[in-house]
């Protein structure tokens, strides 16, 4: 099948090297910020400093690495903080785009609203889940209490770290809110259980949606977190 490729200002599908894998039935949209409180006007991913993921962070890999991406990605920060209904009057433009492009070509459209970030998305007014309620929704998450439970077409994997105590302890949370948990490994030799979970290879694909449950989703080290030594990234 020809790689598909989709643009808009807040979500793009077919650049990014995982996801084309899932791309022969799913076409998956996804939306980067500039993570944290690298935009300057505001935090988006309030968990950032307990699990210390924002240095290891995936936002410098691949494309990342290029000042324009980022750029992009802070101008985008900036819109959503400082113009929160026109931002959100674009992205639901760019929904309604996309699900029309994968229709045109045969594909099931996925988006993933937290590309680089880590928003509650059901908290805003406009419920992006309810206008696109055929469109499935996924994302890794590192707030294990997100209020998703009711929201069908939403789903969340949890993200673990070893960083912080405080924060590991609420891998038994994560487990009885439903979610799957995802580990970053210093290599692709994972273990076979992790947490009394079966370990799955997250890398063959990005379809966290898929995954069986009570899995732990294994992903192997990439940009920045290859050198990470917070307790993030797994030694196995």
């Amino acid at each position: 099948m020809t790689k598909l490729t989709f643009s808009s200002k807040t979500i793009n599908a077919g650049s990014n090297a995982k996801t084309v894998k899932g791309d022969d039935e799913y076409l998956t949209a996804i939306m980067y910020l500039a993570p944290f409180k690298l935009s300057g006007v505001g935090n988006v991913c309030a968990m950032a400093e307990l699990a210390k993921c924002h240095a290891p962070c995936l936002n410098l890999a691949g494309r990342g690495v290029f000042s324009n991406i980022q750029k992009a990605r802070i101008r985008k920060t900036k819109w959503y903080f400082e113009d929160r209904q026109g931002f959100l009057d674009q992205l639901f433009k760019d929904a309604d785009k996309f699900h029309k492009f994968c229709e045109k070509h045969g594909v099931t459209p996925a988006i993933r609203l937290n590309g680089t970030s880590d928003i509650r998305w059901e908290n805003e007014k406009k419920n992006i889940f309810n206008e696109f309620s055929d469109t499935t929704f996924y994302d890794y998450t590192k707030i294990g209490n997100r209020k998703t439970k009711d929201i069908k077409n939403y789903h969340l994997t949890w993200s673990y770290s070893n960083a912080d105590k405080k924060y590991s302890d609420m891998a038994g949370a994560a487990k009885t809110a439903g979610m799957n948990i995802a580990v970053v490994f210093r290599d692709d030799k994972f273990p076979k259980k992790f947490l009394n979970w079966k370990v799955i290879d997250g890398d063959k694909d990005d379809l966290r949606f898929l995954d069986p449950k009570k899995s732990i989703v294994g992903l192997k080290a990439k940009g920045p977190a290859k050198k990470d030594r917070s307790g993030f990234v797994v030694d196995t």
